[in-house]
């Protein structure tokens, strides 16, 4: 593992105990090891990151990691969010670019990672960056829990929602519109992520309940890569057998 001088990209997975849909769910077996060591096995196979830690608000979580030979840091219970947690860690672990990672993909794939950190590496001017892809199914344009994202021309996202954005006014219009689904991956530079917790939440961010959208509120830019990786995550214990079957198919182990 490289020292801390070193380290140029930081990938850090945020990983809660607690959820009110799945308690314990970064330590749900999944093909027999624990879902977060599968998240980190396959962040550690991103070319761009140079050191992978969990982040966590739990000793349970910090002794899995170690025990499968990973790192992880315990940070503060009271964070409203990832990023809040990530940040945290960017204050006393230095990197030039911090990877927020979410701990509920253990399908993560390690080129959408290296995508949105090459986006930083050619561009000093972005401070942040994450990824969409289009969405395939008619039913995810509508579903709430799916997050849509609009860009400019430069690719800089306008807004995130759980509304159908953009939406067709004129049914009877020949234009089709392209829904891009937002995948929760982001890639920080370290002034920009130790800022987040300073930043005010907005009443977008409390009405759509959506941390990136603080960004935008307080003024900041986020460049969009857009990447064929669709998010697979575990929120509910139904969800773990989907992840497996998956894992049989596609021979990853």
């Amino acid at each position: 593992m490289p020292s801390k001088q070193e380290v140029k990209t930081l990938a850090v997975i945020p990983a809660r105990y607690d959820s009110t849909r799945f308690p314990g769910k970064p330590l749900a077996p999944i093909a027999g090891k624990p879902m977060i060591q599968h998240v980190y096995a396959r962040v550690q196979q991103a070319r761009s990151v140079s050191r992978v830690l969990v982040a966590t608000d739990d000793e349970r979580i910090v002794h899995a990691v170690e025990a499968f030979g990973g790192e992880a840091m315990l940070t503060r219970r009271e964070h409203r969010c990832g990023t809040e947690r990530v940040a945290e860690v960017a204050a006393h672990v230095p990197a030039e670019i911090y990877v927020n990672v979410q701990g509920d993909e253990p399908l993560i794939d390690p080129t959408a990672i290296d995508a949105a950190v090459e986006v930083m590496a050619e561009d000093s001017a972005v401070a942040v960056a994450t990824l969409q892809t289009p969405i395939r199914l008619a039913a995810e344009i509508m579903d709430p829990n799916v997050i849509k994202v609009v860009v400019e021309f430069q690719c800089d996202a306008l807004y995130f929602s759980r509304a159908p954005i953009p939406w067709v006014r004129d049914e009877t219009s020949h234009h089709t519109a392209r829904h891009q689904k937002h995948i929760g991956l982001y890639v920080y530079r370290r002034d920009a992520l130790l800022d987040y917790p300073t930043l005010p939440p907005g009443e977008l961010e409390r009405l759509e309940q959506l941390e990136q959208l603080r960004w935008l509120e307080n003024g900041y830019r986020i460049r969009v890569v857009e990447t064929e990786y669709d998010a697979i995550s575990v929120d509910v214990p139904s969800d773990v057998e989907r992840v497996e079957k998956i894992l049989r198919e596609s021979a990853v182990t």
